[in-house]
């Protein structure tokens, strides 16, 4: 009698409880607000690429995107030129100066592999201390600040936001767009992303910053029509064809939440090839069945404890 029961119990447990290392949620968010969320991001875990974990957060339907440097909205993903754009509420813009705030822009390494801003997209730092790596040598050696995409501190400083702010008369860049050698640092120095690497507001000893993006073909003359904002390039990993045959047999790609492992996830079971009905049970692997079939199974086999209980 003793042994059935028990054996009714471990029954339900073995099958309820996922195994270790695969407990993914199949069900993926597709959209946060107006947003939609498709490979390689993922904002449940277990969904999209792991290289993208934990990187964007759906928040009262306002997508996020959180690197070290801190946090970040995100106002649009381009999956066809694989760009985010991104908003920074204590980014400096034409119209104000946030001096002591902003995140500026710093990737973790891992993230680096995935991440970067465009090359079209300048990044204005203000006020920056004389100490400031980005002077070192200075006046001797020429500055790092440029125009990036015709955009720069020369066209930023007719903005409404320097009105009375300027220390200086120049901006320190010649007719050619390259750096000259005024006795102090520039209020303002633009760069590209690639030419220092992190946007690193303290490491630089710089007050605020500025960023905006070009939008091809257009060239606006006047800083008040720039896109301010960060535009930042993602990856598609190698592995993508993995999720094109995940999703061509109605599976949605995702990852071992453990592993890091590669998952396509479908209607109740992943698989580590694709959602083909076909494939081997090798290639299958358990995500836990509903409370409600296993009650049934617990309620069979009570039904044949019982039966043996009368019996005696």
């Amino acid at each position: 009698m003793k042994p059935i029961f028990w054996f009714c119990i471990t029954l339900v447990t073995a099958i309820v409880v996922p195994v270790s290392g695969q407990s993914v949620d199949h069900r993926c968010r597709s959209y946060c607000g107006n947003i939609t969320i498709d490979y390689p991001f993922g904002i449940r875990h277990g969904c999209g690429h792991a290289g993208y974990r934990d990187l964007l957060f759906c928040i009262n339907d306002m997508l996020m995107l959180h690197i070290q440097s801190g946090s970040y909205r995100v106002l649009n993903i381009d999956y066809a030129y694989r760009v985010l754009t991104l908003h920074d509420a204590g980014m400096s813009t034409c119209s104000v100066l946030k001096r002591g705030a902003g995140n500026g822009f710093v990737l973790e390494k891992p993230r680096a592999r995935y991440l970067k801003p465009t090359s079209d997209n300048v990044f204005m730092l203000i006020g920056c201390s004389s100490d400031s790596p980005l002077f070192q040598g200075f006046p001797t050696r020429n500055l790092p600040c440029q125009n990036v995409s015709g955009m720069g501190c020369e066209g930023f400083y007719e903005c409404p936001a320097w009105y009375g702010q300027r220390q200086y008369g120049r901006s320190h860049l010649g007719p050619d767009g390259g750096a000259t050698t005024p006795a102090g640092p520039p209020d303002c120095c633009a760069v590209s992303f690639e030419a220092i690497r992190a946007i690193n507001l303290s490491r630089l000893q710089c007050d605020a910053y500025s960023s905006a993006y070009a939008l091809a073909p257009l060239h606006l003359e006047s800083a008040s029509q720039w896109m301010y904002g960060i535009h930042v390039t993602f990856s598609i990993p190698e592995s993508h064809s993995f999720c094109q045959a995940c999703e061509a047999t109605g599976g949605t790609c995702g990852y071992d939440v453990d592993a890091g492992g590669e998952l396509c996830l479908c209607n109740g079971w992943n698989s580590t090839i694709s959602c083909d009905p076909a494939l081997p049970l090798a290639a299958h692997s358990q995500a836990g069945i509903p409370s409600e079939n296993a009650f049934t199974v617990f309620a069979a086999c009570l039904v044949v404890w019982l039966a043996t209980v009368r019996l005696k």
